[in-house]
């Protein structure tokens, strides 16, 4: 009949718009997370492009300053017209990337797990329905991966308090460098530098254990904390505040074993669940496992023997492929490491010292006075490159520590805000009694 035609089309119609605005949001989820993966495919793959031109763009830069007879000045003497302005912008070459390994390409490394971990938790939290943190598969993958960021608090720990003994290796290299900068170089001199080169050296071919638990020599043990100074009344005052984080490091703390239990759970989402936020948390604890494990690779930690070199990046994935060719080259370096029986850590910088420092100790060993002149030539360009290696360090290993403070941070306010929702989902599902 008419009437139950016209009916029929009036429901249907009714239907249609409750279903609008789901679908809304279902299409904007999907949309975010797409963008999140390119987003991070993009952003290492930046890092693992820039592997390929460092050794370019400086011989780039060095052809485009060598004849061209313009100073900085007078390339942008006059900028005042646009077609001026284009000029200036296509002359401009930007700086050369770090060197692999280096001390910037691991502060660009952090800034990256920075930029991640914002837009992740973005996609996860922000105009999200708090009941999906209540359903499977996310009632099992949002613990895991809060567990998962406990782990990486106590490996930024290890982190910073490895950056605090590479501060102590340059300030050795620095008393040697002064020493031997000395003109002419005498026997009191040579011995300054000895001393600090050995004490130096010696600290470096320590059991990674002995290194990062007791660099000075004080105790066994150490309170790690990368929150301020203060007593048990002032920790209590600040209770749920990184601060209360901190612990005393036991020696059987091992950041290989933590580095394992990180990356153990981790398989990626299959069917329906590739497509909801299942896979935005499996991403984000795959980048979470490969920086923590980068750091530990880099930097010393305590008890680094047995560091997988094989971590469950799916290089199949577009937004992992980048990643996985960072992992085998670092996890190349890493096993080069490994067979000369170093520990120092993969850090370009700390390899580089520990080369030199040994050539300057060999070369102290010989000294005899007065130095002949082809010698003191040879010296003064392996001094030349400590100091330069000392300079870089002082420049850049304070701005690392703050940056591993700053992921320390991050994960312990993201933490508490999903640990707010949960909250939240628990209060709303119990039933109010009438």
């Amino acid at each position: 009949m008419p009437a139950t035609d016209n009916q029929g089309s009036f429901l249907n119609l009714i239907s249609i718009r409750r279903n609008q605005l789901p679908s809304m949001e279902t299409d904007q989820e999907l949309e975010d997370l797409e963008l999140f993966q390119k987003h991070v495919g993009v952003r290492f793959s930046d890092i693992l492009s820039s592997l390929s031109t460092t050794a370019a763009v400086p011989s780039a830069n060095n052809a485009s300053t060598t004849g061209s007879g313009d100073t900085p000045s007078s390339a942008t003497a006059d900028t005042d017209s646009p077609g001026a302005a284009a000029a200036a912008i296509d002359k401009y070459i930007p700086p050369p990337p770090p060197p692999f390994l280096s001390i910037n390409w691991f502060r660009t490394l952090l800034d990256t797990f920075l930029c991640c971990e914002a837009e992740f938790k973005a996609v996860l939290v922000s105009g999200r329905d708090p009941s999906q943190f209540s359903k499977p598969p996310l009632d099992r993958l949002i613990p895991d991966l809060l567990e998962r960021a406990v782990k990486a608090l106590d490996v930024c720990n290890a982190v910073s308090h490895g950056v605090e003994l590479v501060r102590h290796w340059q300030k050795l290299g620095k008393i040697a460098a002064a020493a031997l900068q000395q003109t002419p170089i005498g026997e009191g001199q040579v011995r300054r530098a000895r001393k600090a080169l050995a004490t130096l050296l010696t600290s470096m071919v320590l059991d990674d254990k002995e290194n990062t638990a007791n660099p000075h020599g004080k105790s066994t043990e150490r309170t790690w904390s990368l929150g301020r100074r203060g007593g048990a009344a002032a920790a209590k005052d600040r209770r749920g505040s990184f601060r209360s984080l901190s612990w005393s490091v036991a020696k059987s703390w091992s950041a290989a074993k933590q580095i394992q239990a990180m990356s153990t759970n981790l398989a990626a989402p299959r069917g329906a669940e590739s497509t909801g936020l299942a896979m935005p948390i499996y991403i984000m604890s795959i980048v979470l496992v490969f920086v923590m494990w980068a750091l530990v690779a880099g930097v010393p930690c305590q008890e680094r023997n047995g560091l997988a070199t094989h971590l469950p990046v799916p290089k199949q994935l577009g937004w992992a492929q980048p990643m996985g060719g960072l992992l085998e080259k670092m996890g190349e370096e890493w096993k080069k490491k490994e067979k000369k029986g170093s520990g120092t850590g993969l850090l370009d910088e700390i390899q580089r010292m520990e080369k030199v420092a040994q050539s300057l100790v060999d070369f102290a060993d010989s000294f005899v006075f007065p130095l002949e002149e082809e010698k003191a030539a040879e010296v003064a360009v392996q001094v030349a490159e400590l100091a330069e290696i000392c300079r870089k360090m002082e420049e850049g290993l304070v701005p690392l520590q703050q940056q591993v403070r700053e992921v320390f941070h991050r994960m312990v306010r993201s933490r508490a805000e999903v640990l707010e929702v949960l909250e939240q989902v628990s209060k709303s599902s119990v039933p109010v009694p009438y």
